[in-house]
């Protein structure tokens, strides 16, 4: 017999409207955040080639690297993201600084993210018009700013030679803004169901 699987509950819907409740003055608006870690030891991916010949890869084996921070809103084009280099308490804290800056007038901002140590560290100062959702533990799949991640890699990301960390800074953004210009590639990466069904409008 098969052990039983005890039945996940989207508890999102609730804790959205428990927040609606708390800012009703405020427009409350649904992203998922995270960061990815880019760098000089890069990775392959399938490529187009001639048939029954193996295409040469290049693959880096240094380390140097940085941090891209990210917020995505699910369904739609719009996104916030900020190159920093490293992932701890201090760098999380510039990033919701420059994001809750970014966001319109009487806006607030429910922002879905992972369980990593430096988003509830006890010192990490949250601006006013942001609050933290902590994701379920050990459930990538649930954020997708994971896909963008993905995507960018494959895409922008593969078989590149990066000579130092300029280069890595240069490689990144210019990687970000080419995905951000792609009319539709956000709104197809981070359309969630889930997400877009709990969201308060």
């Amino acid at each position: 017999m098969l052990p039983h699987r005890r039945r996940s509950k989207n508890q999102l819907p609730t804790a959205l409207a428990t927040l609606a409740a708390e800012h009703p003055g405020e427009h409350l608006e649904l992203w998922c955040q995270d960061e990815a870690r880019v760098g000089q030891k890069g990775r392959t991916t399938r490529i187009w080639y001639e048939r029954g010949v193996r295409p040469p890869g290049v693959v880096d084996q240094r380390y140097t690297s940085l941090y891209l921070f990210a917020a995505s809103r699910p369904g739609t084009e719009d996104a916030f993201a900020l190159v920093l280099p490293r992932a701890d308490t201090g760098t999380m804290e510039v990033f919701l600084a420059h994001f809750s800056q970014q966001l319109a007038p009487g806006v607030h901002a429910a922002l879905l993210l992972d369980q990593a140590g430096w988003h509830d560290s006890r010192a990490l100062q949250v601006p006013e018009n942001i609050t933290l959702l902590p994701l379920p533990a050990k459930a990538p799949e649930l954020n997708p700013v994971e896909r963008i991640w993905l995507y960018m890699r494959e895409r922008y990301l593969s078989h590149r030679l990066l000579d130092d960390y300029d280069a890595v800074l240069d490689a990144t953004c210019r990687a970000w803004n080419r995905l951000t210009t792609e009319t539709g590639r956000l709104t197809t990466l981070t359309a969630y169901p889930y997400l877009l069904a709990s969201e308060v409008r």
